[in-house]
Formats: C-alpha cells, structure tokens, sequence
C-alpha cells in the first residue's frame, strides 16, 4: 500500500474564510506579528495576547469545512494508517471534516497550555479572565499555540513518516517557513513522489514533481479521486 503524507497549510483554509498568515501589509488579522505571536509578546502584554487568541478561537463557530477538508478525511477513510495528515493550522476544521490521524505541528486553538504543569486541556472558552488550570489548579493558561521562537509538536513523529512515505502532497503552504518547509527536499531525497496542491507556486527549495495550481477546494477532491478510485498512480 502507497504511504502517503500530507502537509496542509493556511491556504487550505482560507476558503472557508479563516484568515492567512499575514496580509499584503504584513499583518496578521491587522496585528504585527511580534505583538501577538512570540513568547516576548505575552510577557510583555498578555491581555493582548489572549484577546486576540480568544477572539480567533469565538471565530471557528463561523466557519466550516470546505471540500478539500472533507476530502483529506475520505482519503483517510479509504488509506487508513497509510495517511498521516500534518497540518500548520490551529484551526479544527481537519477533525470536523472527519479526519482523526492528524499532526497540528502548531498547536490548536481549542486547547489551552498550563505554564504550570504543562497540561494541554481542550478549551473552548476565553482565557483573558485568567481561568484556572482543570488540572493543577493555577491560573497560569495560555493559548496551546506554536509562537516563534518555540519548537513545533511531534517533529520525530513526523519526520520519520516524510522518511518512510512513498507520496508527500503539500496543500496550500507557502514554502517559506521551516521546519514545514524542509519536508518536501528530506521526502524527496529518500525517494518519494512530491506533490504541490497550491493557488499559486510555492518557494520549495526544490520542485515539486508535479505541480498543480488552484483552489485546494477543487484540487484536493480531484487528486483523492485518482488514489480512491485508482485512475493514476499516486500523485
């Protein structure tokens, strides 16, 4: 069986309304992106801080999965364990499309951190009243969000899969931030087929062996379809 690894990034959401990165002024959500998403940031001005992860977290209620979501968890449906999906979203659209063997390397936006005792509770609520910790106790949570500067999650457990897999598929990423950024090259030099699903060319460091440009809403389904149904060779 062919194994595939997918590495989704905010292009894949950004038709279902959930905003990207950074806007042309270099902005996230019209905030400097060292005013909210580094360490220094929260130790400097965490009420900031928490109203504006609080603000995007009341946001998912008003967005939903698009097409290429749903159709990441029907590959999944059909592969089983032979798809690891990795996502650089903090958004929890993959799990409300369906899909369960999922990586968010960035953290989620519905969990919360306990600087205490490093707990990770799911979170659904704001954090600027300063909640306690359900488990310790202490009122020390913040937003289970990577910020720069801080390592990603899972990192052994998904570069051994970029190692081992036969197929990596990039889906609406930039290519610019690492260590995402590198998988394409390590999947490559250990033989797999490199797929790029992206509205415009990405900056990989190498090319994709094929490239497809568009709307992961319309990509995404269109290349499941040939793995489910059979009608190419993977990718």
């Amino acid at each position: 069986m062919t194994r595939i690894v997918v590495l989704t990034g905010a292009g894949i959401s950004a038709e279902s309304g959930v905003p990207t990165f950074r806007d042309a002024g270099g902005l996230w959500e019209g905030h400097d992106v060292e005013d909210v998403a580094t360490p220094e940031a929260f130790e400097r001005d965490p009420d900031t801080v928490l109203a504006f992860y609080d603000a995007r977290r009341r946001a998912l209620a008003s967005v939903a999965p698009n097409a290429a979501h749903r159709a990441l968890a029907r590959l999944e449906g059909a592969i089983a364990d032979d798809l690891l999906v990795v996502t650089q979203n903090v958004d929890d659209l993959h799990e409300r499309a369906g899909s369960r063997d999922l990586v968010h390397m960035h953290g989620e936006l519905r969990r919360a951190l306990c600087l205490t005792c490093g707990a990770r509770p799911a979170w659904d609520g704001d954090l600027i009243g300063r909640p306690a910790c359900p488990v310790c106790g202490e009122r020390m949570l913040r937003p289970d969000v990577v910020w720069f500067g801080e390592m990603p999650y899972e990192l052994d457990r998904i570069e051994q899969a970029v190692v081992a897999c036969d197929v990596f598929v990039s889906i609406g990423t930039s290519g610019a931030v690492y260590p995402a950024a590198g998988y394409v090259a390590l999947a490559s030099a250990f033989g797999a087929r490199t797929v790029e699903l992206n509205l415009d060319p990405s900056d990989a460091i190498i090319p994709f062996d094929d490239a497809r440009a568009g709307r992961a809403s319309e990509l995404v389904p269109q290349w499941v379809d040939e793995i489910v149904e059979g009608r190419a060779e993977p990718g």
